[in-house]
């Protein structure tokens, strides 16, 4: 099998876009995508979604928008130690170092975009809801099987490249329009729901495109020359790697860290967990000066990213030849010394922090949230579109609960839109995706008459 090219892979190209790609030393393509993410309205929402802890009162703890932008810091740093070893061994075409780390940077801050309010719970509500509601399953005739397993199987990633693509400056083929480069290190699992032939290992695990959009990653694939499996199943971009290691060490060792903040792993434990990531003795040393606990957890904490960061990127260089043949099925944070040691980390985040009670409170009520707004806004919609093309009448509950919905609304003028009802449901999901928790919390309130 061929290996894909760096000079490819790093494509400056812009989705939709007819212009060629081009990379000028005074302000790259590559940041230009930085700065279209981090001014989107999708990315703004990210404040108020959860990462860890919903709806959480503390001001400490991290949200998805900085869960994002420390992610993102990783990632740079990441792609920036990564640029120079491929600089020097590898045609990169006119890319410059700082724009492999420009790069991973843009696609670790969007990396969580598409996520539904309450983190992962909002997207198994959304599977949940449309293997059990009457309402849904009323819906599987309607749609091709490819369809229904794009809900069925509902992905925040695959969300994320629709935000990206189709829904931030609507008005435009391409959406955003980032490059090619940008978007193909975005996607960790590139394929789609349906692939009967799905990226060997890790890449597999889940999808990162609806069927909607299949066409246009075919677009990123084929510019940046990916290796190609089957009909729209693809080998990761190089990056995506760098990517998935800067949310693993983010998420593995702050989630800790907030944990011990909010008293539910104990002070003693975190220090001992972080030390054992750090071999040099003098360390230890140092941490004796500390007296403040937040200051001694955030000075652990920072090593410890810094030798994940170092490990990470010399591993991604050891196994470059392997990555660019598609033949790599592991996370880089699976490789690792100290991967016995984060596995512990993780084994007790799972423990003490997830599956914490409150934590857990919150997330039970948020599945009911998330699939009580689809119970009623779905049927709204439908109830809408059959109106509107002489195919039914909608109720009156539907007409005042279009009202709530204006961004689904303006879509009614559009005739293919109200005939395609997966169109439709994507629409649905677009507006209960987008919503921070605070919104969506707000809405169902009023749904259900709790509040007016």
């Amino acid at each position: 099998m061929n290996k894909m090219q760096w000079k490819n892979l790093l494509s400056a190209k812009r989705l939709g876009s007819d212009a060629p790609g081009t990379i000028k030393l005074e302000r790259s393509p590559f940041q230009r995508d930085f700065d279209r993410v981090i001014f989107s309205g999708a990315f703004r929402r990210l404040q108020n979604k959860t990462q860890v802890f919903p709806l959480v009162q503390e001001d400490y703890v991290r949200t998805r928008l900085t869960h994002s932008l420390e992610t993102s810091s990783i990632g740079r740093s990441l792609g920036t130690a990564a640029g120079v070893f491929l600089k020097e061994n590898y045609d990169l075409g006119e890319a410059q170092i700082s724009d492999v780390g420009a790069i991973v940077a843009t696609a670790a801050l969007s990396h969580d975009i598409g996520n539904p309010p309450l983190g992962h719970a909002g997207e198994e509500a959304i599977r949940f809801w449309f293997t059990s509601s009457e309402v849904a399953k009323a819906l599987h005739s309607e749609l091709t099987p490819e369809q229904a397993r794009d809900i069925e199987f509902y992905e925040g990633n695959a969300q994320g490249f629709r935000v990206l693509s189709v829904l931030e400056m609507a008005d435009q083929l391409g959406g955003m329009q980032l490059t090619c480069a940008t978007l193909g290190s975005f996607a960790k699992y590139p394929s789609t729901s349906a692939s009967e032939i799905k990226p060997p290992g890790v890449a597999g695990k889940k999808f990162n495109f609806f069927n909607a959009e299949k066409g246009l990653f075919a677009e990123v694939a084929a510019n940046c020359g990916l290796i190609e499996y089957g009909p729209y199943s693809y080998a990761r971009h190089p990056l995506a790697y760098l990517v998935e290691a800067a949310d693993d060490i983010a998420y593995l060792a702050v989630d800790f860290e907030d944990g011990a903040r909010l008293g539910m792993i104990s002070q003693d434990e975190v220090e001992t967990r972080y030390l054992g990531l750090l071999p040099d003795p003098s360390v230890a040393s140092h941490l004796g000066n500390i007296t403040n606990p937040v200051r001694r957890t955030e000075y652990l904490r920072a090593l410890v990213i810094g030798a994940l960061v170092r490990e990470a990127s010399q591993f991604f260089c050891e196994h470059c030849e392997e990555i660019l043949a598609g033949g790599l099925g592991k996370p880089l944070t699976e490789l690792l010394s100290c991967t016995p040691q984060l596995k512990e980390i993780r084994k007790r985040s799972e423990e003490m922090i997830y599956n914490n009670r409150k934590v857990a409170e919150i997330i039970s009520a948020g599945f009911e949230m998330v699939s009580g707004m689809l119970d009623v806004f779905v049927p709204s919609v439908n109830e809408l579109a059959a109106e509107k093309t002489g195919k039914g009448k909608a109720s009156y509950r539907s007409r005042r609960m279009g009202a709530l919905v204006t961004d689904i609304t303006e879509k009614l003028n559009d005739p293919v839109w109200c005939n395609d009802p997966y169109a439709r449901l994507l629409s649905v999901m677009d507006f209960i995706s987008g919503m921070t928790d605070s919104y969506a919390v707000s809405i169902y309130r009023k749904l259900k008459g709790i509040t007016l």
